[in-house]
């Protein structure tokens, strides 16, 4: 094979290469949780300043799922499925997770058989600071402990 041919194919494998790791990091944004940055943050019927302001979100670190995006604009839904379009500047990486159960137990250590710390109501936003395969670490309210992931709306990797 002569050097303009190995050239040539591993101009190829590289092209393709970042086409794909292009491709993955835009794609892996879709359909993932952020939450909310401010106390007061607009969900808009569109992608811009121009489009109507549909709803006021009055929660920092309020978890939402990212739809779709356009530009500096994602399109998010919430808990309740709210939907609309969010500027980038007002999103948190910050990992966050509304209870969806009555009556969730944080407890001292991820299982079942560790002392109860707390009992969360239905609608409680909690902040993560890791989760395992069945267990998120969490705080609210003064207290911390794990709560069962299934507890939560907002999962994360």
């Amino acid at each position: 094979m002569s050097n303009n041919k190995k050239y040539y194919f591993i101009s190829i494998i590289l092209f393709f290469l970042i086409l794909f790791l292009i491709s993955r990091t835009a794609a892996d944004e879709i359909m993932n949780f952020l939450s909310l940055k401010n106390n007061e943050v607009y969900l808009r019927q569109g992608p811009s300043f121009k489009y109507p302001i549909k709803l006021v979100y009055k929660k920092k670190y309020l978890p939402v799922i990212i739809m779709d995006k356009s530009e500096t604009w994602r399109q998010t839904k919430d808990f309740e499925n709210n939907s609309g379009w969010i500027h980038i500047s007002q999103l948190s990486k910050r990992k966050s997770g509304i209870n969806i159960k009555n009556n969730s137990i944080i407890y001292k250590k991820p299982t079942i058989y560790s002392k109860p710390i707390a009992r969360l109501e239905f609608g409680r936003l909690v902040l993560i600071e890791k989760c395992k395969t069945k267990w998120c670490k969490i705080g609210t309210g003064g207290y911390g402990g794990w709560l069962l992931k299934n507890s939560l709306w907002g999962k994360f990797k």
